[in-house]
């Protein structure tokens, strides 16, 4: 005779609350790493939080380095304070929310009486190793769908076990508090019809006033193309209340010593004013691969820390280390070492900002030194730069044993005004006047990037850069990363500044591979 579900546990039962309104959601581990706080996030619902999630926790809670390993404690914690007492863990608790709190045992895998039950069976037959956690969570959302009236939904980042839960009936969703609106593609700017003579105006006052319809939808600093009938064009600013105002850009930007750059397209003009205008603390780009997010940003960065007028004392430049940030310590020497595999877009930029061969010294310009001569001077003429020695004390360049000259960047980093930082230990620091630079943040979760953010002081400027299109991170996605989260939910901001680049600029056969491949 077979024992109903859940009748050999009736005493341990959890409490949920029952009504054709309320829904019964498991949560995934992967969900609670994602973001501690979405246990206060499901309103007046069930929450049900299944053992082997507690097991995958504490095996994660020893990574000290790293973001897992702190949201690990942090759940901890909060479950910890939540249920005090066996009674609570048992039964759940009520949340402020509303709904209630539960951590299950499963009993279809626990009670030896519902070895034979018909849910078991089934579950056997499409997932026959309940050794593995993921099955025996999947397992545990079954047992609340099959014990409680409510709907049970399992709640989970990892898309494997999804679609092992849907293959089973169970309806399984991913996490979207953190989730921008889905909607249609965005544009890069918006263009706004203006007749000749207004845009004379606008081109002579600098400012110009739309009207309520021309302004609708727009919000405070983003960009716009005004257009007028005769195809004259001028690229503009929104400063809210209805008024635009010009761009106000210089001929070019250059690094101390380095060749001038200018932007190359309209989208690039916009991106050159957030990176300038100081009043503007945080910009986000995104912008496929080629489109100049590197290196524009980078040149931005340096025009604005070489002079007795800076706004900044120097540059920061990170980026996730493989996908999440993790702990970077089993790669050999020093911090710079370390992180120089990832940043080496930002060093080919730096090459190309600042010329190995510098400028000939002006008493040699005009002259022509002849063979015996240059034979004769070459010993005594000094190295251009300071040399380096490497502790091996092999041989390199032409200034001696163990000697090479420092490349134009490598001064910059050894004079502190170029850094290499690593998210790994960002956390608890404070960066004043710094222009810090963050790569590739939409592989970053939403709660990385915010922690990121707030790291920045009075007087420094972030600026958020990466493609939404190529994320390698498995738990977000175009819709749930950090560069999106955090372009949707500061847009409007006086502080922050949104820029979409779409035209490459690196090559036509790159633009081509981009767009194709």
């Amino acid at each position: 005779m077979e024992t109903p579900v859940g009748a050999a546990t009736s005493k341990s039962r959890p409490k949920l609350k029952i009504s054709a309104k309320v829904k019964s959601y498991v949560l995934d581990t992967n969900v609670l790493l994602h973001d501690p706080q979405s246990i206060f996030k499901f309103t007046d619902n069930n929450l049900i939080i299944p053992v082997e999630v507690l097991e995958e926790l504490d095996a994660i809670k020893g990574e000290q380095s790293t973001e897992r390993g702190r949201n690990a404690r942090w759940v901890h914690r909060l479950l910890s304070e939540l249920l005090p007492d066996s009674r609570a863990m048992l039964e759940g608790v009520r949340l402020e929310t509303g709904g209630t709190l539960s951590v299950i045992i499963n009993p279809l895998l626990a009670d030896p009486a519902l070895a034979g039950s018909p849910i078991l069976h089934q579950l056997r037959a499409v997932l026959p190793d309940l050794a593995k956690k993921d099955n025996r969570i999947i397992a545990a959302a079954l047992y609340i769908k099959s014990a409680y009236p409510p709907p049970t939904i399992l709640v989970t980042k990892d898309v494997n076990v999804a679609l092992k839960a849907r293959a089973l009936g169970l309806e399984a969703q991913d996490y979207l508090n953190d989730k921008v609106p889905a909607g249609d593609e965005e544009d890069a700017y918006r263009e706004i019809p203006l007749t000749i003579y207004e845009l004379q105006r606008f081109c002579s006052e600098g400012a110009f006033d739309l009207d309520a319809a021309a302004a609708r939808g727009l919000a405070l600093n983003d960009y716009v193309l005004l257009r007028s009938d005769e195809g004259k064009t001028m690229p503009a600013r929104y400063y809210g209340d209805g008024l635009v105002r010009r761009l106000c850009l210089p001929d070019f930007v250059k690094a101390p010593g380095g060749i001038p750059i200018r932007a190359r397209n309209l989208e690039q003009q916009f991106l050159m004013d957030a990176l300038l205008d100081d009043t503007i603390a945080l910009v986000t780009c995104a912008g496929k691969a080629g489109t100049g997010k590197t290196l524009l940003s980078i040149a931005c960065a340096l025009h604005q820390t070489h002079d007795e007028h800076a706004r900044y004392d120097g540059v920061s430049i990170t980026r996730p280390v493989i996908a999440l940030g993790k702990d970077i310590g089993f790669l050999p020497g020093t911090l710079d070492e370390k992180m120089k595999p990832w940043l080496q877009p930002y060093f080919d930029a730096l090459e190309v900002l600042l010329p190995s061969k510098p400028p000939k010294e002006p008493q040699f310009a005009s002259k022509k030194v002849s063979k015996k001569n240059r034979h004769d001077h070459t010993a005594t003429i000094a190295p251009p730069y300071p040399p380096i020695t490497y502790a091996g004390g092999g041989s390199s360049g032409a200034g001696g044993a163990g000697v090479a000259p420092l490349k134009p960047y490598e001064r910059l980093i050894r004079s502190g005004l170029v850094e290499i930082e690593a998210l790994a230990f960002i956390r608890g620091r404070s960066i004043a006047r710094r222009f810090f630079i963050l790569d590739e943040a939409q592989q970053l979760t939403p709660h990385e990037v915010k922690t990121v953010i707030t790291r920045i002081s009075e007087g420094s400027k972030i600026i958020l850069l990466g493609d939404p299109a190529q994320i390698d991170n498995p738990y977000v996605d175009s819709r749930s990363n950090g560069l999106v989260y955090a372009q949707n939910r500061m847009r409007g901001q006086a502080l922050s500044a949104h820029v979409k680049l779409t035209k490459g600029e690196r090559s036509k056969l790159a633009e081509l591979a981009a767009d194709l491949l």
